[in-house]
C-alpha cells in the first residue's frame, strides 16, 4: 500500500506563463542531449519505475536477472545475494562470467562496455542466450549509474578480473587480481571450487537518488522463490546481514512444486499437479495445474521467467486448450449429455491453480514493463502442448478426470443460479446507476475524477460522516454490520446480499464479467472503519470483496483506506491528534512534564463529532489515505486464501506468526 494525500482539483501540467511567453523563450538551446548514463541519473523513474523501495528492489532484480539468465541457458546453478549492513548488495553466481576481452565497437573491455553502455549485452543476437528476460540490455549499466560505488568481478579460466565504478563512471581499468573479493557460502564450505567461473557484482545505491536504503527481506525472498520455481534445480540464497535472516531456495520439481505451494492450504482434487512439458519449434512450454475446492481461479503466466501479470498469447492458448479438452472429454465419457450446453471458460477455471511458463528466443513484450506477451505464434504452441498433455492425463487418470468434470459441472450450475440472481438485480435497474441505494448520501459533483465515496462502518459513523463531509465531492454509504465473506461464497449468494448490492448500485459500473471501471461514479473509493478488531475485520471483508469481485478497482488506483486517529491528546486549550503509538509518545514527550495531559483513545468513528471527523480523516488538506495496490499477485492470493478461506489451520498459523506485531488489540 502507498501513503498518499489527495483531494479534489484538476491536475496541473506544471507549466507557468501564457502560450506566447512560452513560445518566445523556447529555442534550440532548450533542447538537452544527455550522453552516456546521464539520462538515467536525470530520469531514473524511466528505467526502474520509481525511486522508492520498489525502485530500490528493482536494482537488485536487474543484477540477479542476469544470473538467472545464465541459469536458463544452462550455465549457472548457484546464485547468492547478500544485503550488507551498510546497504551494499552483492550478487554472486557461478555462470560463465562476463567476457573481459576487447570489444570491437567500443574499443573497451567487454566488461566495461556492459557496465557503462545502455543497450549493451549478450542478449540481442540470440547466439549467447537463446532465451533471456533482460532483453532491453539496460540492467547492469542502469544499476551502475544509480550507485554511489560499484565493483564487478569476473572469474574466467582460473583468473580474476575486477573493475570499479562511481555513479556509472569507471574509476579503474579492468585489471587482474590474485584472489576473489567475495567467496560464496558454497565456496567457503568447499561445495564449489574457489576458482569456479562466474560473476560477482557489488553496489551501493546512491543516497542522492534513494532517500533510504530500506530493503524488504520478505519481498526479495518472494521474488527469488519464484525464480527458483521457474528455473528447475537452481540454488538461490538470500542472506541479510542486517538481522541474520538467511533463506535458500531450490525446487527440483520446478513449477509442479510451485502449484503444490500455492495449493498447500486448500483441499485438492488431483493428488499431484498435472504437469505438461513440450518443445515446439523454438518455444519451450511448461504448464502445471491442479484443482481445489475453492471458487476462484489463480493462474500465473511467465515468459522467460518474467511474470506477465497481464497475460498474453501464452495464457490465451492455455485457456483455449483447457476449455476445449475438458468439453471433449466430458462428452466422450457421456458425463455431458447431447442436450447439455458446453462448459464455459469460467466453469472450467473455477478452483483452478495453474502456472504456465514459456521460453522463447525473441519474446515480444508489450511495453517496457513487460507485463503482457504478444507473440502470436506462442498461442498455438501452448494450445497444442496443453491439449495433448491434458488429453493424455485424462485418459490415464479416469477417476481424477471424472472428479474434475463433476466440479466444472457444479460450477456451471452455480454460475447459472448466479446469472439468474444477477439478472434479477439488473432488471430492477440496480447496477446501471439509474437506481441508487436509498441510504447513499451522494455528492453534487458529476465528474467521477473529482468524486469520492466513503464506505463507512455503521449508521452512527455514517451520520457523523454525512454531517462533516464536503457535500460537493464527497459521498457517504453507511454499511450495516459485516458484509458477506466472498472468499467462501458463490456468486448467487453475493448478488443476494443487501450490503454488497448497495455497493454495486452506488458504483454503477456493473458486476462480474460485465464490470467496467470506466463507468465508475467515483474515482476514490475510501474504506473508513473503526480502529478496533471489528473495524479491522470489516475492512478485510471489503478488501476481499474488491480483490475477488472488482480487482480492476485496485489496478486502476481507485481504492483507498482512511486513517482515523487513534488518540486525542490535550493539555489546557491545546490538543493534537496521534495516528500511531509512536506519534502519541512523541507528543507526550513534547508536552514535557506530562502533567494535566488528557489522552483519549478512539475505538470508533462514532466517538468523534462531525467537525472532528472532518478535521482528522476527511479533509483533503490534512488527512492521510493508504492507496491499495497489488505488488505481488501470488502473495496476495495466498494471503486472502489463508485469512478468508475455509481452512482454519492456515489462519491460525498466520495469527501466531504475526501476533507479536499487534500492539493495540482491543478485545
Amino acid at each position: 500500500m502507498a501513503t498518499v494525500k489527495t483531494g479534489p482539483g484538476k491536475a496541473s501540467d506544471g507549466r507557468s506563463g501564457g502560450p506566447a511567453a512560452q513560445s518566445a523563450q523556447y529555442t534550440a538551446r532548450d533542447i538537452q542531449v544527455l550522453g552516456g548514463l546521464e539520462a538515467v541519473r536525470r530520469r531514473p523513474g524511466m528505467y526502474i519505475g520509481s525511486t522508492d523501495q520498489r525502485g530500490l528492489h528493482h536494482l537488485v532484480y536487474e543484477i540477479t536477472d542476469n544470473s538467472i539468465d545464465e541459469g536458463m541457458a544452462g550455465f549457472c546453478d548457484h546464485v547468492e545475494v547478500i544485503i550488507h549492513k551498510d546497504g551494499r548488495v552483492t550478487v554472486w553466481d557461478n555462470g560463465r562470467g562476463i567476457p573481459t576481452d576487447l570489444h570491437e565497437k567500443t574499443g573497451k573491455s567487454a566488461l566495461e562496455t556492459v557496465m557503462t553502455y545502455l543497450h549493451a549485452g549478450g542478449k540481442f543476437g540470440g547466439q549467447v542466450y537463446k532465451v533471456s528476460g533482460g532483453l532491453h540490455g539496460v540492467g547492469a549499466s542502469v544499476v551502475n549509474a544509480l550507485s554511489e560505488t560499484m565493483w564487478a568481478e569476473v572469474r574466467r579460466g582460473g583468473k580474476v578480473y575486477v573493475q570499479e565504478y562511481e555513479r556509472g563512471a569507471p574509476v579503474s581499468k579492468v585489471h587482474e587480481e590474485k584472489e576473489t573479493r567475495y567467496r560464496s557460502s558454497w565456496q567457503a564450505t568447499g561445495q564449489i571450487p574457489a576458482t569456479v567461473n562466474g560473476t560477482t557484482v557489488s553496489f551501493v545505491p546512491d543516497h542522492n537518488v534513494f532517500a533510504e536504503l530500506d530493503y524488504d527481506f520478505t519481498t526479495l525472498a518472494q521474488r527469488f522463490r519464484e525464480c527458483a520455481y521457474l528455473v528447475k534445480g537452481i540454488w538461490i540464497r538470500l542472506l541479510d546481514e542486517r538481522d541474520d535472516q538467511d533463506l535458500t531456495f531450490c525446487f527440483e520439481g520446478g513449477i509442479k512444486s510451485f502449484v503444490r505451494h500455492l495449493n498447500r492450504e486448500r483441499s485438492v482434487i488431483q493428488p499431484l499437479p498435472i504437469y505438461i512439458e513440450n518443445q515446439l519449434d523454438s518455444t519451450a512450454v511448461e504448464a502445471a495445474l491442479q484443482y481445489n475446492d475453492a471458487f476462484t481461479e489463480a493462474t500465473f503466466s511467465f515468459a522467460n521467467c518474467i511474470n506477465t501479470i497481464d497475460g498474453g498469447s501464452h495464457l490465451t492458448g492455455f485457456r483455449s486448450a483447457l476449455t476445449r479438452v475438458l468439453n471433449e472429454y466430458a462428452r466422450k465419457q457421456k458425463i455431458l449429455k447431447d442436450d447439455d450446453a458446453n462448459l464455459s471458460g469460467d466453469d472450467v477455471r473455477e478452483g483452478l491453480v495453474a502456472v504456465i511458463s514459456v521460453r522463447l528466443p525473441e519474446p515480444q513484450f508489450e511495453g517496457q514493463t513487460k507485463t503482457r506477451l504478444g507473440n502470436p505464434e506462442v498461442k498455438s504452441h501452448v494450445e497444442t502442448s496443453v491439449a495433448d498433455g491434458l488429453s493424455q492425463y485424462l485418459e490415464e487418470h479416469p477417476q481424477e478426470g471424472r472428479r474434475t468434470i463433476e466440479k466444472c459441472i457444479t460450477s456451471a450450475r452455480a454460475r447459472e443460479a448466479a446469472r439468474k440472481a444477477r439478472d434479477l438485480v439488473v432488471r430492477k435497474g440496480l447496477l446501471d446507476g439509474t437506481t441508487l441505494p436509498g441510504k447513499l448520501a451522494d455528492c453534487s459533483e458529476r465528474d467521477p475524477s473529482q468524486c469520492e465515496l466513503y464506505l463507512v462502518e455503521g449508521d452512527s459513523a455514517g451520520g457523523s460522516a454525512k454531517q462533516g463531509r464536503d457535500r460537493r465531492f464527497q459521498a457517504i454509504l453507511p454499511l450495516r454490520g459485516k458484509i458477506l465473506n466472498v472468499e467462501k461464497a458463490r456468486a448467487d449468494k453475493i448478488f443476494g446480499h443487501t450490503e454488497i448490492v448497495a455497493i454495486f448500485k452506488a458504483l454503477a459500473a456493473g458486476a462480474g464479467e460485465d464490470f467496467d471501471a470506466t463507468k465508475l461514479r467515483y474515482h476514490r473509493i475510501i474504506i473508513m472503519t473503526d480502529a478496533d478488531v471489528d473495524g479491522a475485520h470489516i475492512r478485510t471483508l471489503l478488501l476481499t470483496f474488491f480483490y475477488r469481485q472488482m480487482q480492476d478497482v485496485i489496478h486502476g488506483g481507485y481504492l483507498y483506506i482512511a486513517q482515523p486517529p487513534l488518540y486525542r491528546i490535550g493539555k489546557g486549550k491545546e490538543h493534537v491528534w496521534a495516528y500511531s503509538d509512536k506519534e502519541k509518545d512523541d507528543h507526550l514527550k513534547r508536552l514535557h512534564d506530562g502533567k494535566n495531559v488528557m489522552v483519549q483513545r478512539y475505538k470508533g468513528l462514532g466517538e468523534m463529532n462531525p467537525v472532528q471527523l472532518w478535521e482528522t480523516t476527511m479533509d483533503p488538506e490534512k488527512r492521510t489515505l493508504l492507496q491499495v495496490t497489488i505488488e505481488d499477485g501470488m502473495k496476495a492470493e495466498e494471503l486472502f486464501t489463508a485469512l478468508m478461506g475455509e481452512e482454519v489451520a492456515p489462519r491460525k498459523a498466520f495469527i501466531q506468526a504475526h501476533a507479536a506485531q499487534v500492539r493495540n488489540l482491543d478485545i
